[in-house]
Order: C-alpha cells, then structure tokens, then sequence
C-alpha cells in the first residue's frame, strides 16, 4: 500500500493509465499466491512446448526429385513482351466433331479453336539461368487468362521437354500487387492499434515463421501431424498472445482457457476423422503430397488444419472473454466470482453467435466453387453431405465451432475464479474496500 506522501506523484498520469490499462489489459491485482499458481501451470507448459520444439525440429524441408505436376514444377519470372492475334486455325490441331455437334462443352472448344481469333504472345525469361531466352504461348479465345503486352507471368520449366516446348505460361506474376495490400494491411494495423498494432505484426510474422520453418518441414521429415500441430500451434499461441496482451495474469488466463479447448478440439477432431473415415486425401494436391511423401499420416495432416485453423478465432474469443470479466471486476469489485461469471457468460453468448456464424461462412465461401458443382448436379443434400470433400469442411466447422462454444464457459469460470480469489488475498476483501479509491489503483499499478 502506498504511503500519502507518494500520492502527489502518480496522480497527474492517472488519466493516461486507465485508457492504457483498457487497451493492454487491466491491471487488476492479483494475490501472490494466485501468481504462483499460475506459473506453476504455464511454466511447466511453456518448458514442454520449448523442448517439443527442440525434439520435433526438422533443419529444413526434405529434397526430392521434381515431378513436374501440378505446384511442384520449376518455376521462373517472365514477362509478355509481344501479343498479336491470329487465326485459331493456323496455330490449332483441334479438329471439329465430325458430327458438327456443337452442343456439347468438347465441342464448343473444337469450334472456337478452329473458326476464333487466338493471341500469339512472346514471352521473355526474365530470371533463372536462361534470363533473356524467349518462346512463343498460343492463348486460346475461351482461355480464362488473357496476356497482354508487358503483363508480368510465371513459366514453368521442363528440363526433359524438347527445347521449343520446355517453358510454358502456367500464371501471372501478382507480387506488386499482393505486396502493396499487405504494406497497406500493416499501415493500418500500425495507424489504428500504434505500437499494440506494432506487437500484433511481430506475432503475425512469428506466427508465420513458426509454421514456415517448424510445423510444415517437420510434418514432410514424416513427423506425427498431430504432435508437430499441437506444439507450433502452442507455440504460436504463446507467443501472440504475451506479445499482444502483455505478461499478466489476464493473459495467462486467456492461454490455459486457449489450450483447454485446443486439446478438446484435438480429441473431437480425432474421434470423428476416424469414425468418418475420412483419408484427408481428397484432390490433386493432397494426392501430389501423398505420392511425394507417401510416410505422411493424411487424416492426422487434415485434424493437425482444423486445430491451426481453430486457433486464431479461439485466440480471439478467450482474450475477450478474460477481458470482460477483469472489466467487470474493475466496476464493481464486490461481485463473487459467479455474479462475474453470469455477467461474463451473457457477454460470451453474444460473442458466440457471431463467431460460429463467422466460422461457418468462412468454410462455406471456401467450399463455394464444390457447392456450385453439387448443385449443377442437382445432388441431394444427404448425397453432398456424405461425399468425403464436404464431409471434411462439416467436421472442420463443426469440430472448430464446438471447441469455440466450449472456450467461452471454460474461459470465463477461469477469469471469474481468478480475479475474484485475489479478495482473499494479502490484505483481504477487508483491505481492498476500506482502503481510498487512489490507494487501490497505486496497488493494482504495482502487482498486476
């Protein structure tokens, strides 16, 4: 307790530190005995995620022989440096149905690319070992990808093709653009949230470096998917959220709630994959893995998704949850911890419909392209629902959306215990409402 000799000289900034207090996490007190408490279930925690780090990590992505199919093909820069259109009969071998039957798909193609106008770009190599070497692509009318004239596009390179036929068109180069979105993304983080928007990017970028150099080169080395998702996961959760929130005992509560719903998300998710019978190999790009990697457990790399994919929208809901219980405390310091849980608990039924809602749109507009093919087929919501592609989004949504139900009881029982048992604390409830108001605010600036 501070004496009132020390009064004069926090009072002038008191103003500044409740709107600091608001935006980094109250500084509510909490007793000694609950600090330790804490430690003693974050520590021995943070100890294991650091040594399954140590354990699990891979020291780069394992080398193979390149296929040349699909994502895992030689890639180079290029850029369109000549476009002029053609006759579709002078450059195609396509020949028309001999039936004449334009009614189908097949046949419409046949037709353009005989009776159309097709471009003839020039495509220069602009990096790579043949920078400057240069090769002609035939665009077709119907082509969904149109060039033109000093467009930057991505080829790809087939070492083993003729030479005339060894670079082909296969993107276009979207680097300025997707870099200038996310300069204009971390403007606006840095702008609105200052230097708490500064901390939210450095969690962003060791979020990314976490999964970039830990969880996927561990999973190619033929690490269990699972075990390597719990602990980057883990990893990244602490990270984001001390970096975020800073060091308190708010936050720590917001991490155990995090890492209760993360491990029932995990046992959920591993139930119903097995149950289902879902392979997680389920397209192109999963057979390319599978074929790559063969020692790669595919239904263990489809729950290791649902519990990264869970974590950020958890990160959110605990974090607000802890908050509003502190809040609550704050304005009325008297509430037992089940007066602060019903408040706290009215607050997370809001958040709920909105985050379930959220998460559930989130996956339906991914899926939308299959959706829109069940319905060109007129399949039954029964036949949609049973096929393995929907199947895996329902069990990711449905999975992800129960762990984000469960977080906020879960979460918000921890903050209300917490917060409320510093009352028994040094000093005691006696302490805590006999003392001035300007006493209790030194106090809480000093322990939180």
């Amino acid at each position: 307790m501070t004496s009132p000799q020390n009064d004069p000289a926090p009072q002038p900034p008191q103003g500044h530190t409740h709107a600091h207090t608001h935006s980094h996490g109250p500084a509510a007190p909490v007793s000694r005995h609950l600090r330790k408490v804490i430690a003693a279930v974050l520590i021995p925690f943070a100890t294991a995620v650091v040594v399954g780090l140590i354990a699990f990590w891979p020291g780069g992505v394992p080398d193979h022989e390149r296929t040349g199919v699909g994502f895992d093909r030689q890639t180079q820069d290029g850029k369109v440096v000549q476009v002029v259109k053609v006759d579709c009969a002078d450059v195609n071998a396509a020949q028309v149905p001999p039936t004449g039957d334009t009614s189908t798909p097949s046949g419409r193609e046949a037709v353009n690319e005989q009776e159309g106008e097709c471009a003839k770009a020039t495509i220069e190599v602009t990096s790579g070992d043949d920078k400057g070497r240069r090769f002609v692509e035939v665009v077709q009318p119907d082509a969904p990808r149109q060039l033109k004239e000093g467009q930057g596009v991505v080829v790809a390179y087939a070492p083993d093709a003729p030479r005339d036929l060894q670079y082909s068109v296969i993107d276009v180069n979207r680097k300025i653009p997707m870099a200038l979105l996310a300069g204009i993304f971390a403007l606006a983080v840095v702008l609105v949230g200052r230097m708490r928007g500064v901390m939210a990017l450095v969690a962003l970028a060791v979020s990314f470096a976490v999964l970039t150099l830990f969880i996927l080169p561990a999973i190619l080395q033929g690490s269990n998917p699972l075990v390597v998702a719990v602990i980057g996961a883990s990893a990244i959760m602490l990270a984001a959220l001390y970096m975020c929130h800073g060091v308190t005992a708010r936050t720590s509560v917001a991490v155990i709630g995090t890492l209760v719903s993360l491990l029932l998300i995990g046992l959920l998710g591993s139930l119903f994959i097995g149950w289902a019978g879902l392979s997680g190999n389920t397209d192109d790009n999963t057979g390319l893995i599978k074929g790559l990697y063969p020692e790669i457990d595919m239904s263990g790399l489809l729950l290791a998704g649902i519990i990264i994919g869970s974590l950020g929208v958890l990160d959110d809901v605990t974090v607000t949850q802890t908050s509003a219980v502190w809040e609550l405390h704050q304005a009325d310091p008297e509430m037992g911890w089940k007066g602060l849980y019903r408040a706290g608990i009215r607050i997370g039924r809001d958040h709920i419909a909105s985050v379930v809602n959220t998460l559930v749109l989130a996956y339906a507009g991914a899926a939308l392209p299959l959706l829109l093919l069940f319905s060109i087929a007129q399949s039954s919501v029964g036949t949609v629902a049973n096929s393995e592609l929907v199947a895996e989004e329902i069990v990711r949504t449905l999975v992800g959306s129960i762990g984000l139900v469960a977080s906020v009881p879960v979460t918000t029982v921890l903050a209300a215990l917490v917060v409320s048992a510093d009352r028994a604390g040094p000093g005691g409830a006696q302490a805590a409402t006999a003392a001035p108001a300007r006493t209790g605010r030194g106090r809480r600036r000093k322990t939180g």
